[in-house]
């Protein structure tokens, strides 16, 4: 179902300053190295716009469970770190790549591959991929590294990191970073140093430990990935060419997670569920994904991920009685669990039996209130029931979880489209596209918006400010082709 896209490496791989010599060491340093190349105002700028592109290419996944999940564990690291007291704010994504990989944009915005969650055989090997890479923020490589490129200024440092990320899945992001960075070593520039990895390494095991997983989770990880190489011979896995594991390293990783005790970590529902969610979204199609889990099935792998993966795939393939006769034995032994009642409302709704789809809907909100994936698919289903006005109360009156808040844009919008204003559809979409990234395309909205002869006095005025608001953002070398007046 996902493009098979070329290498996607750590966008924080970059070389790093040297290591200081013993003498240095005791010389007082004043505020951190690091901001001297690269403040953290600016690394957020260049995270923020290389995920700009990574949406306007639909590389990222707008699944709000599977967000909210990888969302879930990444902060639950972060609060954990006992080395910081203020964690940067990340932001979590999944990547439409079903290649085993993760990565980490300055600014603490951090991608993981639909394989890897996959390949993870527990949670805690999940979670240790995202510790490393959110201890490759919190260590700041990219901006200790800045100092050794010649790249010099943000506009350039987004163009490279985008065509790394993306690769010549879209030769034009490739030739726009060429262009830009005048003919750098790409390869060079982001290649992680074994310092880089190792320190990452450490890291991240402490957060794991801290958070209550397996510290071991990150060494069996890579371990089992450097078999599958061995087994498979140059088809190494993409992890393995961005993040080298040799057999020192995993053995200093085992050595490290060894100090903290033997752990016994029991799986949350959670990471099975979404395990098979995500091997759904990342199968080339619903037929091949509903008989891997029929063949589980048959084979006696009754588990709840089995069944929630077959009940998942028949519904994507519209057989709905079918999915909701799947769907029986998980909601008689999980009636409570929010994934299970979000599927079986879609699938509720999709047989027309609206009442009781959204009666689930509403039950699931009640009973997780501040779990967005169920906030912003009430109001969707209630959106589709004809019902907007009761989709923007819900939706307004809900706090909103971290990774999926973009969506609540689109939503307020389309349900002020229903609802005949179309002044505040064109505002919210606007705010949904600049949440984006997309400031040309946000800007563009308020444009169409001012130009409708129904819009009200008060509607103009506030799409007027807003207009402005984007305007004042933007470099003054760059508004000249969106200063335009509408007509």
């Amino acid at each position: 179902m996902f493009k098979h896209f070329a290498v996607l490496c750590t966008a924080g791989a970059l070389s790093v300053q040297p290591v200081l010599a013993q003498k240095d060491i005791d010389l007082p340093q004043l505020g951190n190295p690091a901001d001297l190349v690269l403040s953290p105002a600016q690394e957020a700028k260049l995270g923020a716009q290389v995920v700009a592109e990574y949406y306007r290419y639909d590389y990222i996944v707008d699944d709000p469970e599977i967000t909210e999940y990888l969302s879930t564990i990444g902060w639950k690291l972060a609060a954990a770190d006992p080395g910081t007291d203020n964690p940067p704010h990340f932001n979590f994504y999944l990547i439409a790549d079903n290649r085993i990989n993760a990565f980490a944009l300055p600014g603490g915005y951090i991608g993981v591959n639909a394989g890897t969650i996959v390949a993870a055989d527990d949670e805690s090997e999940l979670a240790g991929v995202l510790a490393h890479e959110e201890s490759h923020v919190t260590q700041r490589h990219i901006a200790r590294a800045a100092g050794d490129t010649q790249l010099g200024d943000i506009a350039t440092w987004a163009a490279m990191l985008a065509a790394i990320l993306a690769g010549s899945g879209n030769p034009n992001v490739v030739l726009g970073a060429l262009s830009l960075g005048q003919g750098i070593n790409y390869q060079r520039q982001v290649s992680y140093t074994r310092a880089n990895e190792m320190e990452a390494d450490r890291f991240g095991i402490r957060k794991l430990a801290a958070a209550g997983y397996d510290p071991m989770g990150m060494a069996d990880f890579f371990g089992k990935l450097q078999q599958e190489a061995r087994l498979y011979g140059n088809r190494l896995p993409e992890i393995l060419l961005t993040h080298p594991a040799d057999t020192t390293r995993i053995a200093e990783a085992t050595e490290r997670a060894a100090q903290y005790g033997p752990r016994k970590v029991k799986d949350s529902i959670d990471f099975s569920l979404m395990r098979a969610r995500t091997r759904v979204l990342e199968t080339d199609s619903a037929n091949e994904a509903m008989g891997y889990f029929a063949g589980e099935l048959e084979a006696g792998h009754d588990t709840p991920e089995n069944r929630y993966g077959y009940a998942l795939s028949l519904a994507n393939l519209g057989q709905d009685a079918e999915a909701l006769k799947a769907m029986q034995p998980l909601v008689a032994a999980y009636p409570h669990q929010v994934n299970v009642q979000l599927l079986e409302a879609q699938i509720l709704m999709a047989m027309n039996r609206t009442q009781d789809g959204l009666k689930v809907y509403a039950e699931a909100l009640n009973g997780y209130p501040r779990y967005a994936p169920a906030i912003l698919k009430y109001a969707q289903a209630l959106i589709d029931a004809g019902e907007p006005a009761l989709a923007r109360q819900i939706l307004i009156t809900h706090p909103q979880a971290l990774g999926t808040r973009i969506d609540t844009y689109r939503l307020l919008a389309e349900a002020a489209r229903a609802m005949g204003e179309p002044g505040e559809a064109q505002y919210q979409l606007a705010n949904y596209l600049d949440q984006r990234g997309d400031l040309r395309g946000a800007i563009e909205q308020l444009n169409t918006g001012l130009r409708m002869a129904s819009v009200t006095g008060a509607d103009r005025a506030r799409l007027l400010a807003r207009r402005q608001e984007l305007l004042n953002s933007i470099p003054k070398d760059e508004l000249k082709h969106l200063q335009r007046e509408p007509g």
